[in-house]
């Protein structure tokens, strides 16, 4: 199935270091102690680690990239303490070239990794599935779903066209628009720790985390004065992306004024899970393989901010509609970074869910280097199943969740912070059915290296 992790971080490192010692070797070329530039290739990272208590919480594994289940969730019933990776920023290192062809285009390229800075491992959700395969609620580690599922590229790697008058495109592997979005418009920046839109790639993903960023997908940008626009299709028929998926949007940026509004569809979405003990059970089914639920997605995103002096303040609302797939997914196929799916539910929706995400914070610089924020986040599901409900019996059953976060950042120097935070969630009716506790608080502190 998919390669080992051993073999797979020898490669990325293998990259990296080659990428690097161009750079060194050539370093009377690079334009200054402010770049890591040589001949068109720039090399760009991150570094993350913090110090973390949650009352509610989950023992940490070494793959699953938020560190910690920093939200409530089914397992949450530990007080947990220690060392996480990535709490702020997820740590990676990638490399962006970009090459003039001529005096109007560019040809451009990124490849990005994705890392666990406490293991040194990449970072790969359906892994931390997998350990939680036939285990009890009450036992299991973190982990959950996702776009980064130990691939050494995870994070991106595409290629294109960029032109001063009309715009850029780009294939390969890269950010849905949505996604975008998100980080332009999430008052904590996609904080894995502090916003339920970063830890979770459910609304960057238009429903499903593992549509984050999309393979085999072409993207279209395009700025003009204050207006800006973007769409991207992905093509699909793939094992890891059986549907295709299209979004567009669009924008304006005025006098502090930021605005965007996007729509897109996704077909054959998959949301990967662990292995309930029945289906461990199952005679012929690998053990390291996963379940999965497919779903037609369709949403929308609505998204401003404002700045004014040391002020931000920026917010949004996305509408997800889930539906049962209208070509269902047969089981037994490698799904995204190779892992083995080996059951499917196409029936999950006895109706459309309709998921409603809203979020809304404010931002304050007391100095040039030092930073408060503070902001909330709220899930809205309607009652979508056989029978209609509002209370925790039924995962269907209609239901709310609330997220409340707040962070102080200094910046010691232009690439070095240091931050702390603290949020709380809580879950009711539907979304807490078969929850072992219905909130949890968390508290964060951490440094972060950026180049």
């Amino acid at each position: 199935m998919n390669n080992s992790p051993n073999r797979k971080s020898m490669l990325a490192m293998a990259v990296v270091a080659g990428i690097a010692g161009a750079s060194l070797a050539n370093v009377a070329k690079a334009a200054d102690d402010t770049s890591l530039t040589w001949n068109g290739i720039t090399l760009y990272g991150a570094i993350d680690v913090g110090v973390a208590y949650q009352n509610h919480g989950t023992p940490y594994t070494d793959s699953w990239y938020p560190g910690a289940e920093w939200l409530i969730s089914k397992n949450s019933n530990k007080s947990v303490s220690g060392i996480v990776s990535n709490p702020m920023t997820q740590s990676r290192i990638g490399a962006r070239a970009k090459e003039a062809l001529n005096d109007e285009f560019s040809f451009i390229a990124n490849v990005e990794i994705g890392f666990q800075p406490t293991s040194g491992a990449l970072s790969d959700a359906p892994k931390s599935l997998i350990g939680n395969n036939g285990v009890a609620l009450a036992n299991q580690k973190s982990g959950g779903d996702g776009s980064l599922a130990g691939q050494v590229f995870a994070r991106g790697a595409n290629a294109g066209f960029s032109s001063k008058d009309y715009g850029t495109l780009t294939l390969g592997r890269q950010n849905a628009v949505s996604l975008d979005n998100i980080v332009k418009y999430d008052p904590m920046n996609g904080s894995y720790a502090l916003s339920i839109i970063g830890y979770s790639g459910v609304a960057g993903g238009f429903g499903d985390t593992e549509d984050a960023r999309l393979d085999e997908s072409v993207k279209y940008t395009y700025k003009y004065d204050m207006f800006h626009l973007a769409a991207l299709y992905q093509f699909g028929k793939t094992n890891s992306s059986p549907g295709e998926a299209w979004q567009i949007g669009g924008g304006f940026d005025y006098a502090g004024f930021s605005v965007d509004a996007l729509y897109g569809k996704k077909k054959d979405a998959l949301s990967l899970g662990s292995l309930s003990a029945a289906q461990v059970a199952t005679a012929g089914v690998p053990f390291d393989s996963l379940a999965a639920t497919v779903s037609d997605n369709e949403g929308y995103q609505l998204l401003a901010a404002y700045t004014n002096g040391p002020w931000k303040a920026s917010g949004g609302f996305e509408r997800i509609d889930y539906s049962n797939p209208s070509l269902a997914v047969a089981p037994g196929f490698a799904g995204l970074g190779g892992y083995w799916v080996s059951f499917t539910n196409n029936a999950a929706f006895f109706s459309d869910k309709i998921l409603k995400i809203s979020w809304l914070g404010v931002k304050y610089n007391i100095t040039k280097d030092l930073d408060v924020t503070g902001a909330w986040y709220h899930y809205d599901q309607n009652s979508y199943g056989k029978v209609s409900c509002s209370n925790n019996s039924l995962g269907t059953c209609s239901g709310d969740e609330d997220v409340w976060s707040a962070r102080v950042d200094y910046r010691l120097t232009k690439r070095f912070d240091v931050y702390a935070g603290a949020q709380t969630s809580k879950v009711s009716n539907g979304l807490s059915n078969g929850f072992l506790n219905k909130s949890t608080f968390a508290t964060v502190a951490g440094a972060r290296f950026q180049f």
